[in-house]
């Protein structure tokens, strides 16, 4: 087995994209699981006040 180099790795641009692909695929699963939570919440208890006095205006200026 070959002796593994840090060294070698770390100035390897190649490490550093995938490092940096892997964690912006890990932050936008994230991203989604919490946005797929708030949909959640809001099908369960509706919508807050302000949301539907907002939803109101838009509808009674159209």
């Amino acid at each position: 087995m070959a002796k593994f180099d840090a060294n070698v790795l770390l100035k390897d641009k190649r490490f550093w994209i995938a490092s940096f692909l892997i964690v912006w695929a890990a932050g936008l699963q994230g991203h989604l699981m919490w946005m797929q939570r708030q949909d959640a919440f809001k099908q369960k208890f509706g919508m807050s006040n302000e949301s539907s006095v907002d939803k109101q205006e838009n509808l009674s200026q159209s």
